[in-house]
């Protein structure tokens, strides 16, 4: 996982498990990936945001949210480029860009070159890292 020291949440593994399911904890603190279709996100296409599960930190706008058709609820953007960090994660016997939460580390999923336009980016988001802030 991360160098949580320099993200400005700064939070004790004890504390991690306190706030979080494990799954949350898993896929957030550890980047664990959960099933394809088993999120709660993956088919939600209600107005609102996607908040940052560690820290409540706005990533995701929901029309910014399409169906990718692979399981995992997927974005073209995040609200703006200062939200996510981008890292290469060669785990798993390939080459990836991991996104993580710019916050707090929390990983988030991964982000690939075949989205739609105007970015051409698909935001492959586990739904366990994220929470869902309906529009007012």
């Amino acid at each position: 996982m991360s160098d949580d020291s320099k993200y400005p949440v700064k939070k004790t593994d004890e504390q991690w498990r306190a706030e979080l399911d494990p799954m949350q904890y898993q896929v957030a603190r550890h980047a664990a990936t959960e099933r394809a279709f088993t999120g709660k996100y993956w088919d939600h296409f209600e107005a609102g945001h996607y908040n940052c599960v560690g820290c409540g930190t706005p990533l995701f706008e929901a029309d910014t949210k399409f169906d990718a058709g692979c399981g995992w609820p997927s974005y073209w953007a995040p609200v703006n480029s200062a939200v996510v960090e981008r890292v290469i994660d060669k785990a798993h016997g390939m080459v990836r860009v991991e996104v993580r939460c710019n916050n707090c580390g929390s990983h988030l999923g991964h982000v690939f070159p075949d989205g739609p336009e105007p970015t051409g980016e698909r935001f492959c988001i586990n739904s366990a890292a994220i929470d869902f802030a309906p529009k007012a």
